[in-house]
């Protein structure tokens, strides 16, 4: 009850709350800084899934732990990215691009790396193959719809829509704080059997993208703004997707990387945005 329909619905209404926050201009911006949009996307959606894989591999995790940390690494930035980045003095726009972005492409590369986890390393639970049409419906009906319907009211609402979106957001909060509990709770003897290998392996696939999508966003020439933006988008997932879908696919052990990833992303992610915080603040200031 808990996996199928509580955290699906916990899901839809995070996610309607994140589309009062979107525009169409938010898809828009796309072609307005599409370096930026591109570097931040290619991180995203190649560099973390495969980050996650590789870590997999080097902690030797089992076959639940191995496919939920692809799982947990395939998922798109959320509310919270967007929120840090703000904190940060960050892109704070090109942050809820990317997370609009992210999060309809989802519906296409969530089952894909699924898929090439399970052929990499093994089956899980009564899943023999990834139906990969019905995991990309379940991700759309999950995420997308109910992200498309807030975009909606937002548009037909206009500044109410803003006041709907302060009441819901700390609803939102305390949904993505319940369901990483539910899903330690419900998993609780697996976590504790695998907790070193499986935090290791988290918190290794959080620094590492930060790390390495900051790197490569400067590398690229885009300003400390902008990196902090991606950087924060490679760090603080929307482990709530991760969750709900390994509910739905009723295999809840797959849950187990992002609710420890979930842990760690509050602490890093935070240092981070208040790092950047100083240093974006001097970077404003000397222009």
């Amino acid at each position: 009850m808990i996996t199928t329909v509580v955290l699906p619905l916990a899901l839809a209404v995070i996610m309607f709350t994140l589309g009062l926050g979107l525009t169409l201009d938010d898809f828009k911006r796309v072609l307005v800084i599409p370096r930026g949009v591109a570097i931040g996307l290619v991180n995203l959606l190649l560099i973390s899934p495969f980050l996650a894989f590789a870590l997999a591999e080097i902690f030797n995790l089992s076959t639940e732990m191995a496919v939920g940390l692809v799982l947990l690494g395939a998922t798109p930035g959320g509310t919270l990215a967007n929120m840090f980045t703000h904190l940060a003095k960050g892109e704070t726009a090109l942050s809820v691009t990317m997370t609009a972005v992210s999060s309809v492409v989802a519906i296409l590369t969530i089952p894909i790396y699924l898929s090439l986890a399970t052929d990499r390393f093994g089956t899980v639970g009564d899943l023999d193959e990834i139906n990969m049409p019905a995991v990309a419906l379940r991700t759309f009906m999950i995420t997308v719809l109910p992200l498309s319907i807030g975009l909606w009211v937002h548009e037909r609402m206009g500044v109410r829509a803003d006041a709907l979106k302060d009441r819901l957001s700390p609803v939102s909060l305390a949904l993505f704080v319940l369901v990483v509990v539910a899903a330690v709770i419900s998993e609780f003897d697996l976590i504790r059997d695998n907790f070193t290998k499986v935090a290791l392996a988290a918190l290794s696939l959080n620094l590492l993208a930060m790390t390495i999508s900051f790197t490569i966003s400067r590398g690229a020439r885009l300003s400390d703004r902008q990196a902090t933006a991606i950087a924060l988008e490679l760090g603080v997932h929307n482990a709530t997707v991760a969750i709900a879908i390994a509910g739905m696919l009723d295999v809840d052990a797959l849950m187990i990387p992002a609710a420890v990833y979930s842990a760690f992303m509050f602490i890093t992610g935070g240092l981070f945005a208040k790092f950047m915080h100083d240093r974006n603040a001097r970077g404003s200031a000397a222009v």
